[in-house]
């Protein structure tokens, strides 16, 4: 799978699947999103984590949290966790909001967990804001496991199908993509990944490192950031990233691609609002994310987490989702994920 920033459509291909990923919102010129006097823009600002504490969505929303109130933008800044379902649980908790001083954390995942979820809630409700990050997943295994690369577990797959367990996020999200993509790379038909692929999500990152230290699986999928601690540690192992490129995080670690499959994805994250909300109150919570993502405090958070700056705003962001929408049902479909 090929992903590729281009200034509005991010696109992602493998074995003849490609998936277009390109999202936000109109500016009120009538309302001031901010201050010159360096008061904040926002006043109590709610940031809705729609997943358990310890994974990339949560850590996307403390950084959000701390950068938001170290700039003053934002008064008070408070996370809520409401995990389950891909996100979908939180995107539900989202749909019944009214305080327009509300960010949800969301992303490639939770576009394909609605699918998968055929949930009733869904993202073309919300308002868009802005794609934040972008992050490469790694594929890891115990440290004690007898894969020593990656084409020794994708062939244990092919092979033993069911026996072997790979946990990661939730169904239909970009871990659970990247597994299947896999298998196909591999020559796996797509209608038969759904029955070889033992795939076990979880709603937090944290659920499913404590699986794979468990040894309850054979291996995980997950961003870099969420595994990197735990390689360096080395209580776990990395036999390739996703990306176009080896990742400084973990240095010699090859690329999927770099380990023989034509395969390479990377996961998106960014935050939307309220459905419904003024042209006023939209202006003023894309201004403080603008802000806060040009400012050096975001940038030192983004270097720190491993993240690459995937800032998009405005209309483009909005366009952006609503062609990643389209495009994930043609590649869930296509792999065999949903129906």
């Amino acid at each position: 799978m090929r992903h590729v920033h281009r200034p509005l459509t991010a696109i992602l291909c493998a074995g003849g699947i490609a998936l277009s990923l390109t999202a936000c919102a109109s500016l009120d010129p009538q309302t001031p999103a901010g201050t010159d006097d360096g008061a904040a823009a926002l006043g109590s600002l709610d940031v809705v984590v729609p997943a358990d504490p310890g994974g990339g969505w949560d850590q996307t929303g403390r950084a959000l949290q701390k950068d938001l109130q170290a700039q003053d933008l934002a008064g008070t800044v408070t996370v809520t966790n409401v995990g389950g379902a891909g996100g979908t649980v939180g995107l539900a908790s989202l749909a019944s909001t009214t305080d327009p001083e509300t960010l949800m954390v969301m992303g490639l995942v939770m576009v394909g967990a609605v699918e998968t979820n055929q949930a009733q809630a869904r993202l073309e409700d919300t308002t868009p804001i802005a794609r934040l990050t972008d992050e490469a997943l790694v594929v890891v295994v115990p440290a004690d496991s007898p894969y020593e690369t990656l084409e020794d577990l994708v062939a244990d797959v092919q092979a033993n199908g069911k026996d072997v367990a790979i946990t990661g996020g939730s169904a239909g999200g970009a871990d659970h993509i990247l597994a299947a993509m896999l298998l196909q790379a591999a020559g796996t038909p797509s209608e038969e990944i759904p029955g070889t692929l033992n795939y076990i999500a979880y709603s937090g990152g944290g659920e499913s490192l404590a699986a794979l230290l468990g040894s309850k699986v054979d291996a995980g999928i997950s961003g870099v950031g969420e595994y990197a601690e735990q390689v360096e540690a080395g209580t776990v192992r990395a036999l390739a990233v996703s990306g176009a490129e080896p990742v400084d995080m973990l240095p010699g670690v090859p690329t999927i691609t770099e380990a023989g499959y034509d395969v390479e994805l990377t996961n998106w994250r960014g935050v939307v609002a309220p459905g419904g909300i003024s042209d006023g109150e939209r202006a003023a919570l894309e201004h403080a994310v603008e802000e806060l993502a040009t400012s050096d405090a975001w940038q030192a958070t983004l270097d720190e987490k491993g993240w690459a700056d995937a800032y998009l705003g405005g209309a483009e962001f909005e366009t952006f989702l609503d062609e990643s929408i389209a495009e994930v049902k043609v590649t869930l479909t296509d792999l065999g994920l949903v129906q």
